[in-house]
């Protein structure tokens, strides 16, 4: 079941969040000094917002977050955050979680949306280029940005 995220189950979230970010990425979710928890219940609660969870056994094991961003056009939705359990990776969840993303925007009228990755998280780069998602045409990152960003045509 996929369904909006509750302002209760932001610590579960998190947990989610950085269990996910250990693989791959050497210094967690921690140590740039952000709070998750407060982050995650802030994205939770937010208005103009959406948190996406999916939900097995009982267990949230996939979570999507994304909102119009600041500045950004009507149109353009961003993917700020895209986690499956890792014990449950390869069994289609992250697509499924996906498409739930992509019939919202479809709904909520986005023709693009948005994301970044971390440049060395090549598990994610793939999923997102086999779900469609391509570099963003402006090119390259910042040399020393340690993210590439991605663009997706949400189609109608």
């Amino acid at each position: 079941m996929i369904r909006t995220a509750l302002p209760a189950e932001a610590a579960v979230v998190a947990g989610l969040h950085a269990r996910a970010r250990a693989t791959y990425d050497p210094d967690g979710v921690s140590e740039d000094g952000t709070d998750w928890l407060a982050a995650w219940r802030t994205a939770i609660e937010r208005p103009r917002g959406h948190v996406l969870c999916l939900v097995l056994d009982g267990r949230i094991v996939g979570v999507a977050a994304f909102r119009t961003a600041e500045g950004a056009p009507s149109d353009t939705v961003r993917l700020f955050q895209f986690h499956v359990e890792p014990d449950r990776w390869r069994a289609g969840l992250g697509s499924a979680l996906h498409a739930a993303c992509v019939e919202e925007w479809q709904a909520d009228g986005k023709r693009t949306a948005t994301l970044d990755v971390h440049g060395d998280n090549l598990r994610a780069r793939a999923f997102y280029a086999r779900l469609g998602w391509s570099p963003e045409p402006e090119g390259p990152p910042a040399e020393d940005d340690h993210h590439l960003s991605l663009r997706y045509a949400v189609g109608e």
